[in-house]
């Protein structure tokens, strides 16, 4: 029809070429979907703490517009912390829940036990693990 194509809001390449494009309208479906995972869920509410330790991939970003979005207080960690900086940011933060990946789920349940503030674990990959709520599942 002539026109030109919308941007992507956001457009991710990782090191072996595979690409994620979305468009600001899928943004703000899958930022709303990820939102109510937090807050339906997780159950985390404004002014809540929620620790992500993540890689950069997609979900990292699409989790941080989603804290935008509910209130919750999104706290960024590397993915190269230990077990020791993991338990001593959920207990400096009393944060509620903690988002990770399945290679770094270990190092967190290591350290559960330790976190009396801990309410609920959400796991960004294909695997599944006893007690944490995966993210693809729930979008």
């Amino acid at each position: 029809d002539g026109r030109k194509a919308a941007n992507p809001a956001f457009w991710w390449v990782n090191e072996e070429g595979e690409e994620v494009k979305w468009s600001f309208e899928e943004l703000g479906f899958l930022s709303r979907k990820a939102a109510n995972v937090l807050s339906e869920a997780c159950g985390l509410q404004r002014g809540d703490r929620v620790i992500a330790v993540l890689p950069r991939v997609p979900e990292w970003w699409l989790l941080n517009v989603a804290c935008m979005r509910t209130g919750v207080v999104l706290i960024p960690g590397t993915s190269q912390l230990t077990a020791k900086d993991i338990l001593y940011r959920l207990q400096a933060s009393k944060a509620k829940c903690i988002i990770t990946s399945d290679t770094l789920a270990p190092a967190v349940e290591s350290v559960v036990p330790d976190c009396q503030f801990l309410k609920s674990k959400l796991i960004v990959g294909k695997g599944s693990r006893d007690g944490w709520l995966n993210l693809q599942d729930l979008l």
